[in-house]
């Protein structure tokens, strides 16, 4: 029944909005890069700073190895919390050149498993950030769960007061099929629709879940 009513809900998000094509990115690095930079900001200040690094030929994983944080830090200056995001995307950077010799096509060949836990043990990468780097940048089947999907799944009674992302994330990976592109176009879907009805403060007319069942009031999730 689960899995039915998720693909249902996939089904509505996708008849209305379409594909969503994500992750906004030309490569797996500059995914990453992107991972950690959209951080507490918006994607519109990501794209600046990711520019920066573009600009200053630091779109590469030896470059960024070897550019002292001070100096990286000042091109990361448009998404917020330079400094904090500087460290970390320089501790995601050492860990793929001193583990993997800077290449990520080598990640793709790794267990996942292995991949999640050698990322989570980077200083400032959370779950949901090492999830997005393992769906988007190296194609792992891996849901990433976040605000919006929380929000949504709460206020539809797919998920208790309390779950954590943990409990959230196997809903989804033991109801759906382990499909990469699945999981990321469902996911692109939950935020789009996060962004446009189901908001903190919910405008659920309209809304292409409208009709399954839900609560309309403040947000606890």
């Amino acid at each position: 029944m689960r899995s039915e009513t998720l693909m249902d809900l996939y089904n509505r998000l996708y008849a209305c909005f379409g594909p969503q094509y994500w992750w906004p990115g030309q490569t797996p690095l500059e995914i990453m890069i992107g991972a950690v930079l959209t951080q507490n900001t918006n994607w519109k200040n990501v794209e600046k700073a990711i520019d920066n690094l573009k600009a200053a030929g630091l779109l590469d994983v030896r470059r960024l190895y070897q550019v002292p944080e001070e100096q990286l830090a000042e091109m990361i200056r448009p998404a917020g919390y330079f400094n904090i995001k500087a460290k970390r995307l320089k501790n995601l950077i050492t860990w793929l050149w001193e583990k993997y010799d800077g290449n990520i096509q080598t990640l793709k060949t790794q267990p996942t498993e292995q991949l999640r836990e050698e990322l989570l043990s980077i200083s400032g990468i959370g779950p949901e950030t090492a999830d997005s780097i393992l769906l988007y940048a190296i194609e792992k089947p891996v849901f990433v769960v976040d605000a919006y999907t929380a929000r949504i799944l709460g206020r539809h009674h797919l998920i208790a007061e309390g779950d954590g992302y943990a409990e959230i994330q196997s809903l989804f990976e033991s109801a759906l099929p382990k499909e990469v592109a699945l999981y990321n176009e469902y996911h692109a879907l939950l935020v789009r629709c996060g962004k446009e009805f189901c908001k903190p403060k919910p405008s659920c007319r309209g809304c292409p879940l409208e009709e399954m069942p839900h609560e309309s009031g403040a947000d606890t999730f």
